[in-house]
């Protein structure tokens, strides 16, 4: 099977491969102006312009990393848009060719519940670096994702607490709905600086209510743009119901289209949305955990700082390729991350992007094979277990 939708000269086309028949899975290409996608794909988040602790060179030697994120309330605070048009866009100033993502600052507006306050014109909200006040609107965010030269850049949102009733993420996700047309109609009348396409997809809100999420599936797919987003989860709701409400979303989600969901997560997450048909991943727990000593194998998952692996020589994931899993052992990365030395939060890091990158390319080969389902539920049970 080989069916692709291109939507318009100057916008990303999706290509979709093969799919499985045990579950929703697919696997597509994703074609942007900086390179190809392969997907179900996991992008690594690089917030602030860099994916922490790892180089660029790593990111495309040794993980292969096909896209990449950047945040938009973060380069918005700093460096700041000015000097980013200046560089030439954000792939100039880290000096990245393959595709980057841009999120709308919607979450980090989100996790500022002390220091914002919503209205339907946008957010105020106070800088966390200086307290400075500053207002996001729909317009506004399109116009510094456009200074900063994404591939693909996301709709401003809001994104509701769990647990919330029903009238408050009604109440929201109606208003994500008029800020998402807003948020059009500003890319319609803007182009793009730095002379490749920038492609605007729609969230899926309505917190872990289904009526909500269909309703909302329904609207953003209405808009008819070239990917769809489910945003609003993975903020505390149990495992099962992230699933309930990716499924009921996915299924008034048009097909031909990629699925986005934000923010998520854990190698057994990104396997069981793969299962439901979702083609995009972002989350910054393979970095950050990485930095506070857990690894993510391809055994399962272990935490370097403990005693256990203090004088254990044997390399850190012997059935993974790559230089962090095969250059250096258990006991010496321990040694690393219990001293704060900088190269033990590179290994790490390095470590957990190889093992996602790894774990994205077993399921795009598993589902071409026709053996993904049977394959996902052993690995979810084995990825889970602390070693």
């Amino acid at each position: 099977m080989s069916i692709i939708a291109i939507f318009a000269p100057d916008m990303i086309s999706f290509e979709i491969h093969a799919e499985d028949t045990a579950s929703k899975a697919r696997r597509g290409t994703l074609n942007t102006a900086h390179g190809a996608i392969e997907t179900p794909i996991f992008m690594p988040v690089g917030t602030a312009g860099t994916v922490k602790a790892v180089h660029q060179r790593e990111l495309k030697e040794d993980i292969n990393a096909h896209i990449i994120l950047g945040n938009t309330y973060h380069l918005y605070l700093r460096p700041g848009v000015d000097v980013l048009e200046k560089a030439g866009g954000l792939h100039q100033f880290m000096g990245w060719d393959r595709p980057i993502l841009t999120d709308s600052g919607g979450y980090q507006v989100y996790s500022l519940s002390e220091n914002r306050k919503i209205k339907e014109e946008g957010v105020t909200f106070k800088s966390r670096l200086d307290g400075s006040k500053h207002t996001f609107t729909p317009e506004r965010v399109m116009d510094i994702q456009t200074s900063i030269g994404a591939d693909i850049i996301m709709a401003f949102d809001e994104c509701t607490p769990y647990p919330c009733s029903y009238q408050y993420a009604k109440d929201s996700m109606e208003m994500t709905h008029r800020w998402l047309q807003r948020c059009t109609t500003r890319m319609d009348q803007i182009t793009s600086k730095y002379g490749h396409p920038q492609n605007l997809f729609g969230i899926v809100q309505g917190s872990t209510f289904q009526d909500l999420r269909q309703d909302s599936a329904r609207f953003v797919a209405d808009m008819d743009l070239p990917g769809n987003a489910i945003g609003g989860l993975s903020v505390g709701e149990p495992a099962e119901m992230m699933y309930e409400m990716t499924a009921a979303t996915c299924e008034h989600l048009p097909w031909e289209k990629p699925r986005y969901l934000m923010g998520v997560g854990t190698p057994a997450n990104l396997l069981e949305g793969s299962a439901l048909g979702i083609d995009m991943f972002d989350c910054v727990m393979p970095t950050r955990n990485a930095r506070n000593g857990m690894m993510f194998t391809t055994e399962g998952i272990l935490n370097i700082r403990n005693l256990k692996w203090k004088d254990d020589f044997t390399p850190l994931d012997a059935g993974l390729e790559g230089y962090a899993s095969q250059m250096h052992s258990k006991g010496y990365l321990r040694h690393l991350v219990r001293c704060n030395e900088m190269l033990g939060a590179q290994v790490a890091s390095l470590q957990n992007l190889t093992f996602y990158s790894w774990l994205m390319l077993e399921a795009r080969n598993r589902i071409a094979a026709g053996t993904f389902n049977s394959w996902k539920q052993e690995m979810v049970i084995k990825l889970m277990q602390r070693l």
